[in-house]
């Protein structure tokens, strides 16, 4: 994907965003190739560039200073120059991971709390945070704190939907979440569906690094997905897109708590691997849903175009590896290409930790990520939403 800045006064914090993320991916790079990929001048990115030096997020360019005359320095990005810490909460606990600026997990905490609710699960957070921001990583004091993403099951205000059942947090509704956890932790907050936050931190560090167009299917305690075209998110009028497993899919299936009959999430998904498990074993319920697996593939191909889906979340990966080896082969769909030179269906590069990542990531992105980032800024209606909810 070409990252490309703009001339406009407006874009100033956005060619920011731009050069650190073409330092993020292609660093050690010299600033004057900066210039050339981003369509800036290098009066522009030299500007950018002591900005960021200046806030520590760039390492080189003051050895460049010192060196005049020499070959241009390369600029690289310096992972202690920010942290951020991502937190996912779910209906059966919360985890905690602290996250350099290079995505890179430095310590991670969990606590395991059934149904939790949410002035326990604020304590608990409040613990988490003030026990990872005293570790000394490297035998240094943290560098610059970002924020605190956070990362939940969805919908968000959907009255039959959120807050609902046993793959969501039940009794939070009407919580004023991003406030309250503002207030225990004194840091800036992000909040985001988890398997839209795990779709980030797989586009900035994981398997889509190098990939602008993918489909991102999360499993969790419920089944979430999200398209990811041109590197942006997309989230609907509502924020609320991707819902996939609450797709009735099974014609006269099991219930849901979403009041319709056959979702998708009560047979596949985290919740539903445990309960078929107990009567069939895994490998046996792998063979009962490997069909309903396929169909959902190649609706979501069908729909979307990705370039791949790729399957990751809370699932043991070895479960996950099964059962795409059990969807092989696929059915027929606009997926199928000859010149197709990736799998289409791929293994999240980042297991158990991608949504701790991406849920890091949305503070980081802010800084980091130019497509990613506008989409989480403080002022966000989107956030405001969410936040609310």
């Amino acid at each position: 994907m070409a990252l490309k800045g703009t001339n406009q006064e407006y874009g100033r914090p956005y060619n920011r965003r731009i050069v650190l993320e073409t330092i993020r991916l292609q660093g050690p790079i010299a600033r004057g190739e900066i210039a050339k990929r981003v369509g800036l001048t290098v009066q522009t990115v030299s500007t950018i560039i002591r900005e960021l030096e200046g806030n520590g997020f760039v390492l080189g360019a003051r050895e460049e200073r010192r060196r005049r005359g020499y070959p241009a320095t390369e600029l690289k990005l310096n992972p202690d120059g920010g942290h951020a810490i991502g937190l996912h909460v779910t209906p059966r606990g919360i985890e905690a991971a602290l996250i350099n600026l290079a995505g890179e997990v430095i310590a991670r905490r969990e606590r395991k709390l059934p149904r939790l609710k949410p002035t326990a699960a604020f304590d608990a957070i409040g613990d988490l945070v003030v026990a990872l921001r005293k570790l000394k990583p490297r035998g240094r004091s943290l560098g610059r704190m970002l924020g605190l993403g956070l990362a939940m099951p969805g919908p968000f205000d959907v009255e039959s939907m959120s807050f609902v059942g046993p793959t969501t947090l039940e009794g939070w509704s009407g919580v004023p979440i991003r406030e309250r956890l503002a207030a225990k932790t004194g840091l800036p907050v992000f909040i985001e569906v988890d398997h839209a936050a795990a779709a980030l931190g797989e586009r900035l560090y994981g398997a889509a690094r190098d990939i602008r167009d993918f489909y991102y299917l999360f499993f969790g305690v419920g089944l979430g997905g999200c398209m990811v075209q041109e590197g942006n998110a997309l989230r609907g009028s509502h924020g609320n897109a991707g819902e996939i497993g609450h797709l009735p899919m099974v014609p006269g299936g099991e219930a849901c708590p979403c009041g319709n009959a056959g979702c998708l999430e009560r047979y596949l998904s985290c919740l539903a691997l445990e309960r078929g498990a107990q009567t069939l074993g895994v490998e046996g319920w792998i063979r009962e849903v490997t069909p309903l697996f396929k169909s959902a593939i190649v609706a979501i191909e069908n729909l979307f175009d990705p370039l791949t889906i790729v399957i990751g979340g809370i699932a043991p990966p070895d479960v996950l590896d099964k059962l795409i080896a059990a969807a092989d082969p696929l059915p027929h769909s606009v997926a199928e290409r000859r010149d197709r030179a990736i799998p289409r269906v791929t293994r999240s590069a980042n297991g158990e930790d991608a949504v701790l990542r991406g849920a890091a990531a949305l503070a980081v992105s802010g800084v980091l990520s130019p497509r990613f980032g506008l989409m989480f800024a403080a002022n966000d209606p989107l956030m405001e939403r969410e936040a609310a909810a």
